[in-house]
């Protein structure tokens, strides 16, 4: 069933938006990732362990996970310092390896997931209200073909590749798609916002974010904090 006008959808989508609504520092935040990761794991066809990655300023860890495999796989990129989750973290952009035996620049994680029997990977940046990056969330296989179209789907999300027709995906692989797009949508709603509300106080953006946080209220939706400026912006 389709959701309804104001209606948030359910399911990985309605998590992945909700995420992107949330301020940065959100007592929820870590609820949220827990609850993407766990969808991510049980509902989308080609993924087989799904994974976190987080910084807090002294290294990296992995705060919620779909098993012992991904934990292993994301520990031998945070030895090694360098590996797609990381690079997806820091540079707020997708990485997706779609077969992992042709990896060259990241061997540490190359032979740990070869071990594993993982042969496919795709990280993606999950960013909250401010835009920036939170979180990376991890996808790992042990087949190749199924990542392979999901990289390709996830380029096309972030306009990464050519957005010529795809086949369709299993429902999961939807869900992870469409949540993205509109998380995509959403940052753009608030970044839009923070322009309106520096422009129109004249303040740097970090301040303007705040007071849209503050719009928002306990609780509440940048989203709607950031339609309502630009609903006063528009009169």
């Amino acid at each position: 069933m389709r959701p309804g006008p104001g209606q948030r959808p359910d399911g990985l989508t309605g998590e992945l938006l909700a995420l992107a609504s949330l301020p940065d520092d959100s007592p929820t935040l870590p609820e949220h990732l827990s609850t993407i990761v766990r969808l991510s794991a049980s509902v989308v066809g080609p993924v087989d362990y799904a994974s976190v990655t987080v910084s807090d300023g002294r290294g990296h860890r992995t705060p919620a996970s779909s098993g012992a495999v991904a934990e292993a796989v994301d520990a031998a990129q945070y030895s090694e310092g360098t590996g797609p989750c990381l690079l997806a973290l820091h540079s707020g952009e997708m990485v997706g390896v779609p077969d992992v035996v042709g990896v060259v620049v990241w061997p540490g994680f190359r032979d740990v997931a070869w071990r594993y029997g993982i042969r496919a990977s795709l990280s993606i940046p999950l960013f909250a209200g401010s835009g920036a990056p939170v979180a990376g969330l991890n996808l790992y296989a042990r087949e190749v073909a199924g990542m392979r179209l999901l990289i390709q789907r996830v380029q096309d999300c972030y306009g990464a590749s050519s957005t010529s027709a795809r086949p369709p995906m299993d429902a999961g692989s939807e869900q992870l798609l469409a949540g993205l797009a509109g998380a995509l949508q959403t940052r753009d709603l608030v970044q839009r916002a923070l322009g309106v509300l520096m422009d129109r106080d004249n303040v740097p953006v970090g301040t303007a974010y705040r007071r849209l946080v503050e719009e928002a209220g306990s609780g509440g939706s940048l989203t709607g904090a950031a339609m309502a400026v630009l609903g006063q912006y528009t009169r």
